[in-house]
């Protein structure tokens, strides 16, 4: 009875919902993502684009909270477009939809900025979650991704690509901070663990990104991933 009149008082606008934006080049995918996200309450698609071009141009005049992007795209694929989107507009969300596999590929979609992989035949239950888990703590990890980052930590360390070989060198404190971060710990869990203040755990954060050149947390436990730090 209170729900119903919660929603009778508070309905749903324009301003309250997850503004989401699909690009991929194919049509009948795409299309068939709106169908389904517009059929949640709280999403909103406001923009298409079949490549990522297109989508950097959009995104000029249109705010978009999560865009769900396909990687192998004509004119500007997946990868370059993330890290426009990073570097342009790092409030954006991205949530990579692809039916790439390999783990290298998805670590690096990670190191670069995306908040989310997941592979296209993801159940829509699934797509629902990873965008609301995106949107409200900036990072989702889905089960592939997961035993991903598990058979990384399993195995043996191994010589790091160029592309991947920071140098940088990380405190012991920060190290220790981002261990708990590959934990899954919030920032006032992890404050509680080693005696600091949620906003000096966020400072850590926030070096340990700066230091390394990441984009976010997933970025951060990408590069914990690849040097055996978990």
């Amino acid at each position: 009875m209170f729900r119903e009149v919660f929603f009778k008082l508070v309905p749903y606008t324009a301003m309250s919902k997850i503004q989401l934006a699909v690009v991929d080049d194919h049509n009948l995918f795409r299309k068939g993502m709106i169908s389904i996200l517009q059929q949640v309450p709280d999403f909103e698609v406001v923009m298409e684009a079949t490549n990522g071009q297109e989508f950097i141009d959009k995104l000029q005049n249109q705010t978009i909270d999560v865009v769900l992007l396909d990687l192998q795209m004509p004119i500007l694929d997946g990868i370059k477009t993330t890290e426009i989107v990073k570097a342009q507009f790092p409030d954006t969300k991205v949530l990579i939809l692809s039916m790439q596999d390999e783990d290298q590929f998805v670590l690096h979609l990670m190191e670069i900025g995306a908040n989310g992989y997941l592979l296209k035949d993801t159940d829509p239950e699934e797509v629902e979650k990873a965008i609301r888990k995106v949107n409200e703590t900036d990072i989702y990890f889905s089960d592939f991704v997961s035993k991903i980052m598990l058979r990384k930590m399993n195995r043996k360390p191994q010589q790091e690509s160029k592309i991947f070989n920071y140098k940088t060198d990380l405190s012991e404190r920060e190290i220790q901070v981002l261990k708990y971060i590959c934990e899954g710990l919030t920032t006032a869990e992890i404050g509680d663990i080693v005696s600091l203040s949620p906003r000096t755990v966020e400072g850590h954060r926030l070096r340990m990104m700066e230091k390394l050149g990441l984009k976010n947390t997933a970025g951060l436990v990408a590069y914990a991933i690849r040097n055996n730090l978990v």
